[in-house]
């Protein structure tokens, strides 16, 4: 298969940083954003021919398009582009402020947003690519204590979905990578935390002993599972990492067609049909 040029928002860590390694080490040309991308100077240094290490803060959308332009005039195109960028945030609902709201969707969700629409006129006008936007099985379920984050995860589901169906004529694919549990810094380094209100405090110990408890996935492994996304023709809309998230969504949607067909009197009640 003919080598191709990536562009991946978040790597200097975690699954941005595996990928691009991967990708590189099968003679893939990377373009690689962060916000210190002095953190890249080792593959800077290993890949000078194939890598290209730019800094991006996600959130500044007029640097996003200006840093994806440089990305495809340096290549001469781009093919593969991953919106990885992003962190958790952990609090309950009622803890979480103004603030922790709006920064956990401008960067989840608008950064990922002004991204793709950064690249879109490139894949599109040459009929061909392939979007991977890493969302979580926190964008198809929820648990406690993440809900601002599931709300950014579940608004990527949402208009990663739409994408699909609008660049499918020309030649554009949209993957959704929905992980697991995985040993990245994602609820540790990178993480951002509110203030923990006395009424969730045994919560939060009950939810932490959860956690510690659980079996994460290897990173490192993830990239040869990536590698047969972009490499499928075609390649799925959604796709799990890891053994669980399956089993988690099988529950939650059973769950919801049960309801749903249990109140689907009411439903047509409200429709004004007898």
């Amino acid at each position: 298969m003919a080598s191709r040029t990536w562009f991946i928002t978040g790597t200097s860590r975690g699954f941005g940083r595996e990928w691009a390694v991967a990708a590189l080490a099968r003679g893939d040309r990377v373009v690689g954003t962060a916000r210190n991308p002095s953190t890249l100077d080792d593959l800077t240094e290993q890949y000078p021919d194939t890598f290209l290490a730019l800094a991006l803060d996600v959130t500044d959308r007029e640097a996003a398009f200006a840093t994806v332009k440089q990305a495809s005039e340096h290549f001469d195109g781009l093919d593969i582009v991953v919106n990885n960028a992003g962190y958790g945030h952990f609090g309950m609902i009622e803890e979480i402020s103004e603030q922790d709201a709006r920064d956990q969707l401008e960067t989840n969700v608008f950064g990922a947003l002004w991204v793709t629409q950064a690249a879109l006129p490139y894949l599109r006008a040459q009929g061909h690519g392939h979007f991977l936007q890493v969302s979580s099985i926190g964008g198809i379920t929820a648990f406690r204590g993440v809900g601002i984050y599931h709300a950014s995860k579940w608004a990527l589901e949402g208009f990663s979905q739409a994408l699909a169906i609008e660049v499918k004529d020309f030649g554009v694919h949209v993957t959704l990578i929905e992980p697991g549990g995985f040993a990245t810094d994602w609820a540790d380094a990178s993480a951002r935390r509110s203030e923990q209100l006395e009424p969730y405090k045994a919560v939060w110990a009950e939810r932490q002993a959860q956690r510690d408890s659980q079996r994460r996935g290897d990173p490192q492994a993830s990239a040869a599972a990536v590698m047969k996304l972009v490499d499928a023709d075609p390649p799925p809309l959604r796709c799990f990492l890891g053994t669980a998230p399956l089993g988690m969504a099988e529950a939650d949607y059973e769950g919801r067609l049960k309801t749903w067909h249990e109140w689907q009197a009411v439903a047509e009640l409200a429709q004004g049909e007898s």
